[in-house]
């Protein structure tokens, strides 16, 4: 599913929710430009996936047409593929890589990103005889996630741990280079791609 189809599917989403979003909330929801969350309405109006009525002077509601049902409906099932195709992918790469490290004494293991990719690795562990001791992410620290409160990388020197599984979606050079510089060696690093 390619980035169009999905800002497609957000705005029809929206759309049917029935509570008239400006284009200006659309373009802060789904974290795009207000020119392009124009140009996108304007294609799928000029599609059919939804009409444009006037309901105050300066104020427009949109109301989605059978077409457009249509359209969400085949844009979510088309998701949803994407997304199940995307977890049993990455579910093999973590159970490979979990039994290949297991196999040489690892045991504990501290995530560093707290995202649905680092989800996916928690699942993967399971039935492993590694155990995750903490989630790190700068970004995110005292949030709960997976049941644990999320740490800063300054709290990684009072860990016990055998690897540091990056997962960080942003950018894992930025983190590898921030572990370096927090004096933890290159060997402990699993870097996800």
């Amino acid at each position: 599913m390619d980035n169009q189809d999905l800002r497609t599917l957000k705005i029809l989403e929206e759309i049917d929710k029935g509570n008239a979003p400006s284009q200006r909330e659309l373009a802060k929801e789904l974290n795009i430009s207000l020119g392009l969350v124009n140009s996108f309405i304007k294609r799928l109006v000029k599609k059919g996936y939804f009409k444009i009525t006037n309901i105050q002077k300066n104020r427009i509601k949109y109301i989605l047409t059978p077409k457009g049902a249509a359209e969400k409906t085949r844009l979510t099932y088309q998701y949803i593929q994407y997304s199940y195709q995307f977890y049993r992918e990455n579910r093999r790469k973590l159970s490979d890589l979990f039994n290949d490290i297991g196999s040489q004494g690892v045991r504990r293991i501290v995530l560093y990103g707290a995202n649905d990719f680092s989800e996916i690795a928690y699942l993967s562990m399971q039935g492993t005889p590694i155990e995750m001791v903490a989630v790190a992410d700068d970004e995110k620290i005292g949030d709960k996630f997976l049941g644990n409160r999320v740490i800063g990388s300054s709290m990684l020197d009072s860990l016990s741990f055998d690897r540091i599984l990056i997962s960080s979606l942003n950018s894992n050079d930025a983190v590898v280079d921030k572990m370096l510089e927090k004096g933890i060696s290159r060997d402990k690093l699993v870097v996800i791609e």
